[in-house]
């Protein structure tokens, strides 16, 4: 028995060392074909034994420099910019700034005052007196003020590319937001616009009071528009409101080319963005072409494309001032559509199986609901159409079947009639 085993192990042994000389060839040929690297590695210069010798970046500014180049220099091996880059040809393509030119202070003379401003401060020993006693008070409209005039500009425009702003209206161009807009639906601070917040139709229903600080004498282009609620084409907008050749300040004085329109976002679509864009002029301009009917109540005049207005005027404007805030669907914008815009709203209710349901209703409907609380269980798509003369192409589009109702089963429709007898006892 004993030798038996020792047979059976000597039979095994030998498969089983001519696979792992088998994996092991195979291993050694992959490993053969690894090429050598076409070029220099990362960090190949560097000598791990000598750490020390390392020059040091001794400052925030030489290291960022110095990372900026090994960003931008060129590599041979594959990085995700180039895929990125293969995939999208516009990503990371050099926009323009059509914005007014920004006059940035020199460095050194703005670290110079600000050292000697600290310096007074410390001296001042009234300041030293409140700071301690905790009864100091600084004062925000001096810090926004600060901001305003040093790091703002560069942060909304930060903010605006966040939330694509500059993508949808103004595509491969930036500018830097330097004229302060001052928009306030009411006279309290909750109707106020300031940079991406939210607001309900129904605070902005009315026309907003908006200031802004301007030389004497200079003239202005107010615009207000949505890229987020067209109903037909993606690419386009609806203008919201336009005033141009605005004196001073003054909007109010201003040529209004199309009156305000409050904020309709259609239900279920979420967040619309509604932006307010202020240009700066050079000179008067015509807009005779740009001139909307007062008052205009058809959507098909009030679409629009703020890049094409840009285009049309750049040689006289340039964008200055950005502002812009969230809204939502509420009950106003029901209210909006069949009062002011004298428009249906049509819903689109869920789809049935036609083909079958013919057989048992023979005919298909067109739900079309009107009314403020004439709404159906089954909305899956809310459309705000027109009821005149340019929404039968888009009939198409909402036909659904009616709801199947409650027919008997098949296996009961050839059965025959069951007559049951009774016996009086």
């Amino acid at each position: 028995m004993a030798l038996r085993r020792v047979g059976f192990s000597a039979l095994r042994i030998g498969p089983d060392l001519w696979v792992n000389n088998g994996r092991t060839f195979v291993t050694t040929a992959f490993l053969s074909r690894r090429l050598p690297p076409l070029g220099s590695m990362p960090n190949e210069e560097i000598d791990v034994a000598n750490l020390d010798s390392l020059e040091k970046y001794r400052s925030y500014t030489r290291y960022f420099r110095q990372a900026q180049e090994a960003k931008n220099k060129p590599v041979w091996w594959k990085t995700y910019r180039s895929h990125v880059e293969k995939a999208d040809p516009e990503h990371g393509a050099e926009r323009v700034d059509i914005g007014l030119p920004y006059h940035q202070t020199c460095r050194t003379k703005e670290a110079r005052v600000r050292r000697q401003v600290m310096k007074d401060n410390k001296r001042n020993a009234e300041l030293e007196q409140a700071s301690r006693l905790r009864t100091l008070r600084i004062s925000l409209d001096g810090v926004e003020e600060t901001w305003r005039e040093t790091s703002a500009p560069f942060q909304l425009k930060r903010l605006a590319d966040h939330y694509g702003v500059f993508r949808d209206l103004f595509p491969m161009s930036y500018f830097l937001p330097q004229v302060t807009l001052h928009i306030s639906y009411s006279q309290e601070n909750r109707g106020q616009v300031h940079y991406g917040n939210q607001l309900t139709a129904t605070e902005a229903a009315s026309v907003p009071q908006v200031s802004f600080a301007a030389e004497e004498g200079s003239l202005w282009t107010l615009l207000l528009t949505c890229p987020d609620e067209h109903l037909v084409d993606n690419e386009a907008e609806y203008i919201h409101w336009l005033v141009g050749n605005i004196p001073g300040g003054a909007v109010q004085d201003g040529e209004e080319l199309c009156h305000y329109l409050p904020p309709f976002p259609s239900r279920g679509t979420g967040f619309h963005r509604y932006i307010y864009i202020l240009f700066r002029q050079d000179r008067r301009i015509s807009f005779q072409e740009d001139i909307r009917p007062s008052p205009c109540h058809s959507l098909v005049e009030r679409t629009f494309k703020t890049i094409d207005f840009y285009r049309k005027h750049q040689n006289s404007m340039t964008p200055a001032g950005l502002a812009f805030f969230q809204s939502q669907w509420d009950q106003s914008v029901t209210s909006t559509f069949h009062h002011t815009l004298s428009e249906s709203l049509i819903v689109q209710t869920k789809t049935h199986d036609c083909e079958r349901l013919k057989r048992f209703l023979g005919t298909m409907k067109t739900n079309t609901h009107r009314g403020d609380e004439d709404h159906n269980e089954g909305v899956t798509n809310h459309l705000f159409l027109q009821s005149n003369n340019w929404v039968h192409k888009f009939l198409s589009l909402i036909q659904t079947c009616a709801p199947p109702q409650r027919w008997p089963a098949d296996i009961n429709k050839h059965r025959p009639p069951c007559f049951h007898s009774h016996s009086s006892l």
